[in-house]
């Protein structure tokens, strides 16, 4: 059997292992050149018109009936919101933020029904109120009608 105390080629084995292993040294990098000079970005026409510019609640409603008078007048209306100088994005915003206030406008200012128009209603849907019992009592002696025929009941 073999002697588990008899470690002396194991540590001639490490120990030849380890000096195989030199450390090495770390690579230099080379020195970067100067950087060059940022070129400065020039300002193109798109990116002048893209600047944001708000415009007053009375700008925008002129803008809107502009549009809608260069569209009856037989133009695109493309074209249209070109010429105003706006996007079609911000045409479509500003037509739905004008529609409910236009609405509201409508409503408040709508009058309501008078006295006498009232009185008619209100006939109105008495008269609709009788025809719909007369056709429902119709219609049930019609079924039961149907099925004395058939011999359902």
């Amino acid at each position: 059997m073999a002697d588990e105390s008899n470690t002396g080629q194991v540590a001639a084995t490490i120990a030849t292992d380890g000096e195989g292993k030199a450390p090495t040294a770390k690579k230099q990098r080379t020195a970067r050149g100067p950087r060059a000079a940022a070129e400065p970005v020039q300002a193109t026409s798109k990116a002048s018109a893209a600047k944001r510019r708000r415009y007053s609640e009375e700008e925008r409603n002129d803008k809107l009936k502009l549009i809608e008078t260069q569209v009856v007048g037989g133009s695109t209306l493309k074209d249209a919101i070109k010429s105003a100088g706006i996007s079609e994005q911000t045409y479509y915003q500003w037509k739905g933020a004008a529609k409910p206030a236009e609405q509201k406008l409508t409503k408040s200012t709508k009058p309501g029904p008078a006295g006498d128009e009232l009185a008619d209603l209100v006939q109105l849907e008495e008269e609709n109120q009788r025809l719909r019992k007369r056709l429902a009592e119709k219609l049930r002696a019609e079924n039961a009608e149907l099925r004395k025929r058939l011999g359902l009941k």
